[in-house]
């Protein structure tokens, strides 16, 4: 707790007083959201990671949800926005206790990136960005842009599939630090894309399904092939988990 507390204060800090920091060219600040803040605030869900196994996730993660809400409508926006943090994450865990195979998350780390691209491009998110600006402020994460009254903005199934995908890669003994490198690159590079295609938004699941699967991608296949087929005995072998790499 006291890793989590180091990292979580200088954050607060800067949230607080990102307006009146340093202004720098567009790039600049798309390097400095990518490179220095998503990190600093993934780096929480990662440090919290030993929690995920602890059995009061769904009631803790619904009081922080009630938390993000009470802390919205008072204005607290700032603390809002890290209850919105928790209470995903701790959902996300909670969800990843009815996957009872690997095999599970991939399958819905294959059909989540097209879902969340309708969503983006046609469906209701299009439709919430577009003529309920408030809305999406209230269900998404800030990541303050310095020496401006401005932010870039990931969705709450972008950090509840963030947690659930890096528990998984605890869970099923994979590649935890590599699965969260490439998470936050994966999203550091869909803010870049954003700005680059000059786009009010890109889905970001793609690129946290993609974060998931590529370092993993050999240990999966392994476990794939060693998963039991439709009409196999009871004495088929299932593979241990491999260590982290």
């Amino acid at each position: 707790m006291g890793r989590i507390a180091a990292l979580l204060v200088p954050l607060l800090i800067y949230y607080e007083v990102s307006p009146d920091l340093w202004r720098m060219s567009l790039w600049w600040d798309v390097a400095w959201i990518a490179l220095v803040l998503m990190p600093c605030v993934f780096g929480l869900v990662l440090l919290a990671l030993p929690l995920r196994s602890y059995r009061g996730v769904l009631p803790v993660g619904l009081a922080f949800a009630v938390l993000a809400a009470v802390l919205t409508v008072a204005h607290f926006n700032v603390y809002a926005n890290f209850a919105r943090l928790a209470a995903t994450m701790f959902l996300g865990w909670w969800f990843l206790g009815y996957f009872e195979t690997v095999a599970w998350v991939v399958l819905v780390a294959c059909i989540i990136p097209w879902v969340d691209a309708y969503s983006v491009w046609r469906g209701p998110t299009k439709e919430i960005v577009a003529h309920h600006e408030h809305i999406f402020s209230v269900l998404s994460f800030a990541f303050p842009v310095p020496g401006e009254h401005a932010a870039a903005n990931l969705g709450v199934p972008d950090l509840l599939f963030f947690a659930l995908f890096l528990a998984a890669a605890s869970r099923f003994g994979l590649r935890v630090y590599w699965t969260w490198v490439t998470l936050v690159a994966a999203l550091g590079a869909t803010i870049a894309l954003t700005v680059w295609l000059n786009l009010n938004g890109l889905p970001a699941l793609p690129g946290v399904a993609l974060g998931f699967l590529l370092p993993n991608a050999d240990l999966l296949w392994q476990r794939l092939r060693r998963q039991p087929r439709l009409g196999d005995g009871p004495d088929v072998a299932v593979g241990r988990p491999a260590n982290d790499g």
